[in-house]
């Protein structure tokens, strides 16, 4: 999916598809993983991120090769530019997959949301970014919605909490990365998705090796199988357009939209693993939180995507003042220049 530019078509527009991108892209790997891992039992979700590395790499090679797009070749300012985003990359990928196979649907979905508050909290601290009241109301909503669901949720799993929270400070810590490293005059979108891969697909094949769990996913029953086998594929697949999908989101939009795009995809996800997932423990304290986290991710959506307003980078807010700080310097400068002069004219 290709988006215009936001310097020459309507930026309103590019943001809201950018997102409904996002959000259909995480909707459909969610359940194709959950496919994968919960009804074929696939041993290992690790291996399944590799898969995913694995197809990110070759399809954006095969694109440079065949100059459909491109990104800077590899050099020693590579490593120094796109660091420490590779291990935000795998931590998010791994605990994400990790979690989907712990929980069920509608908790995943639910313990996900906190990864906005984390995200509203690391951008006010890393990258200075200031949120608007309406905002921050909306996220005390999703937040509030996602406390009464998970308090209530009959089937706790301290294991799968723990991972998903994890999941959340990563995701927000690449959210906020991402967008700091995708400036196309360094590395851009392309070059943000080959090198998180490139640099990351080796140390997880180690790490399958040395935990066993490469051998168990080689020596997995289901591969003859050939369900099986396409839902593999597909989900590396998914893997590539979700990555990217979330770096087009990112472009767009922010961090934070981002991951409030993804809860309310999530609260999609859970009504649908309420009805077919097999997997769901049914409580109305459980449901009217989703609810509640659903409203406060609309209004959210009100307040940002919808907007035709959107609120100056901060980059940009800092070079304005600075600049508005030297025209100041200048014009008291050109005045003691001018008194001067005339002190002298007078004194002759």
């Amino acid at each position: 999916m290709s988006l215009p530019s936001s310097q020459t078509a309507n930026p309103r527009l590019a943001r809201i598809l950018s997102a409904l991108f996002y959000g259909l892209s995480s909707f459909l790997i969610v359940l194709v993983n959950k496919t994968v891992l919960t009804t074929y039992r696939f041993p290992s979700s690790t291996c399944l991120a590799i898969g995913q590395m694995g197809i990110t790499i070759l399809l954006l090679y095969i694109g440079k090769l065949y100059n459909i797009i491109t990104f800077p070749d590899f050099d020693r300012q590579i490593p120094k530019k796109i660091f420490p985003l590779p291990l935000f990359y795998i931590g998010n990928n791994l605990t994400g997959l990790s979690s989907t196979q712990k929980l069920s649907l509608p908790m995943f979905t639910v313990l996900r949301t906190f990864a906005i508050p984390l995200t509203l909290i690391l951008e006010m601290i890393i990258i200075r970014k200031q949120h608007t009241f309406s905002v921050v109301l909306s996220v005390v909503f999703i937040i509030l919605g996602a406390l009464i669901a998970a308090s209530f949720d009959l089937s706790f799993n301290l294991e799968g909490y723990i991972i998903v929270l994890l999941n959340d400070l990563f995701t927000a810590l690449y959210g906020i990365y991402t967008k700091e490293k995708i400036d196309p005059k360094e590395l851009g979108k392309y070059g943000v998705l080959f090198y998180n891969a490139s640099f990351m697909i080796l140390p997880t094949l180690l790490f399958t090796l040395w935990t066993g769990e490469f051998w168990q996913a080689v020596s997995f029953s289901e591969w003859t199988n050939i369900y099986f086998t396409a839902q593999f594929i597909l989900s590396c697949l998914m893997g590539f357009i979700l990555l990217y999908s979330v770096v087009l989101c990112s472009y767009y939009t922010s961090a934070l939209t981002t991951n409030v795009v993804g809860a309310l995809k999530n609260v999609f996800v859970a009504y649908i693993g309420i009805i077919i997932g097999g997997d769901y423990t049914f409580s109305w304290l459980n449901f009217i939180g989703l609810n509640i986290c659903m409203s406060g991710g609309m209004s959210y959506s009100f307040f940002t995507l919808w907007s035709n307003t959107q609120p100056k980078d901060n980059k940009i807010e800092v070079m304005d003042a600075i600049s508005t700080h030297h025209r100041e310097d200048e014009k008291n400068a050109t005045c003691d220049l001018e008194q001067q002069l005339l002190i002298r004219h007078d004194d002759k």
